[in-house]
């Protein structure tokens, strides 16, 4: 069933990080193309979704408009692109359109954005942040981190291609159950 599109931007960057010996966090490496699962994006590694969240479903994509990047540089902060953990960075659709339970096609995968991503200590390891100023770096990310999004369809996501935000049916893909707790 095809949904009609309400917004339209485009994949500008991807990105994802390995489990990889050494400093965690930040930042993900800039990729070409990536395939998304349910599990999230094949062979990144978020050692605080896999170690704490229990491998939330909630959390398999995290998306960051450029937009907001731009923004994050205005207020002062040099903020590169895979610096806040995002796995897709999209240009063409505002911040404050995303919001949980929007639905997006990015190319063959949709995704359901389930909450905004919060800002973790993790981000005081970023050269231009630093112990110091850390806990004003993490105050001026809250509601600027990106969103996470849980995956509704599997598929390849390219940079260049399309992101659209789509109509949501009630009759596409699963859902979790009534009750289920948003985390």
């Amino acid at each position: 069933m095809l949904e009609p599109e309400l917004a339209r931007g485009r994949v500008l960057r991807l990105h994802r990080k390995p489990l990889t010996p050494g400093p965690r966090g930040p930042p993900k490496h800039a990729v070409r193309e990536v395939r998304i699962t349910r599990a999230g994006v094949v062979g990144d590694h978020n050692a605080y979704r896999y170690e704490v969240a229990g491998d939330d479903p909630a959390m398999a994509v995290r998306i960051m408009p450029e937009e907001m990047l731009a923004d994050l540089h205005a207020r002062g902060w040099p903020i590169r692109p895979g610096d806040s953990g995002e796995h897709l960075t999209s240009v063409g659709l505002r911040y404050d359109e995303f919001a949980p339970g929007r639905r997006y096609r990015a190319a063959e995968t949709r995704l359901e954005i389930s909450k905004p991503c919060a800002p973790c200590d993790d981000l005081s390891l970023l050269p231009y942040v630093g112990a110091a100023r850390g806990p004003k770096f993490l105050k001026v990310m809250l509601d600027r981190r990106g969103w996470n999004a849980r995956v509704i369809e599997e598929g390849r996501v390219k940079v260049g291609g399309p992101i659209v935000r789509m109509e949501r049916s009630d009759a596409g893909g699963p859902r979790p159950p009534v009750g289920a707790p948003v985390r």
